[in-house]
């Protein structure tokens, strides 16, 4: 039996994308055992793919800063050899574990990122506006590099999952239609302005048949959705109630789920939920789009400038974020309404 070490340690949206790959390469070689490192979280939807043993690194402890690296190898050597060592990641913790491996006779693959077209995607002067590469394609040509032969093809981790009663005790019954709102993202970049957004909270809530689940982490997050679901009728805010796990069964039940370029566009990929996605600083042309989204979903203004950024964490180069600003409230209500109506 064949066995892969796969690395992929953050961020929760991309290790998410490489779920369509590591399902499709499971189900190719069923007797492969893969071994997948990556922070707690990513468990959440792991779990669900056959053959894969999930071991957890623990980058605040344990697994922090240079020493935790060489930690982390000889926790990983505890598990036996491995046949294939494939970084997902590539970044400065996971070359120097790899390198730390540089006597194993494991065969060893690396991601191509794409950085220099990435970077000139990104220019506000001679811009290369094409679509590049998606990321999941990217994973699959790394593992393909190391002898594995197989399509990446995925429908779903699961669908319409039924609820719980722990789950139902928030949710309630589903009755109309459900509507998610994720509208946070790591960088303001990607966030389309809150007042705004409110507002279409606002409006999709006054429907009787219409049921608005918001989508959110951190103490200020939930601070904000709870406001709003004061605020609106017919509106549960599910921030900081539910495990990854249990969110990913909600949102395989929405009939849409309304989110930034963000990991929560990326959940419901992976449990056949269409997404509108709301795209400010970045652009589905560097690859990060959902996987199996409808690109008609996504709504983005066209500027020369955009993108100006891969992740949405540099200042703006307007310095009034027209690229989210332009997007009116309407817009996406009328989206939205596109998809539940169809």
């Amino acid at each position: 039996m064949k066995r892969i070490l796969v690395l992929r340690l953050s961020a929760i949206g991309d290790v998410a994308m490489t779920v369509p790959v590591i399902s499709s390469l499971s189900k190719a070689y069923p007797e492969t055992e893969i071994i997948f490192v990556s922070q707690k979280f990513a468990n959440g939807f792991l779990k669900y793919i056959p053959n894969v043993r999930f071991f957890e690194v623990d980058l605040k402890g344990r697994h922090k800063g240079f020493w935790g690296v060489i930690r982390l190898f000889f926790d990983l050597k505890k598990l036996g050899k491995f046949d294939v060592i494939a970084d997902l990641h590539d970044v400065i913790r996971t070359k120097i574990l790899r390198n730390l491996f540089l006597f194993s006779s494991a065969k060893k693959v690396v991601i191509d990122k794409g950085r220099k077209e990435k970077k000139n995607l990104c220019k506000i002067d001679g811009k290369e506006l094409k679509p590049l590469e998606t990321t999941t394609s990217r994973y699959a040509k790394a593992l393909q590099n190391a002898g594995f032969v197989f399509n990446v093809e995925f429908d779903y981790l699961f669908a319409n999952s039924i609820l719980n009663d722990s789950i139902l005790n928030i949710t309630g019954s589903k009755t109309g239609k459900w509507i998610g709102i994720a509208p946070f993202a790591k960088h303001k970049g990607k966030i389309y302005p809150l007042e705004q957004m409110e507002k279409v909270v606002e409006q999709l809530s006054e429907s009787l048949d219409i049921k608005v689940f918001l989508f959110g982490g951190g103490p200020t997050e939930k601070t904000i959705l709870a406001g709003w679901e004061k605020r609106f009728r017919n509106t549960v805010s599910l921030a900081g109630k539910l495990g990854i796990d249990d969110e990913l069964k909600v949102i395989s039940n929405l009939d849409v789920l309304v989110s930034m370029d963000s990991a929560n566009m990326h959940f419901a990929s992976l449990v056949n939920t269409p997404v509108v996605s709301i795209w400010g600083a970045t652009h589905p042309f560097a690859g990060f789009y959902g996987w199996n989204q409808n690109p008609k979903l996504a709504l983005q203004i066209n500027l020369p400038c955009r993108p100006c950024s891969i992740y949405g964490n540099k200042p703006c180069f307007r310095k009034d974020y027209a690229c989210l600003n332009l997007i009116t409230p309407q817009d996406i209500v009328n989206k939205t309404n596109e998809v539940i109506i169809a």
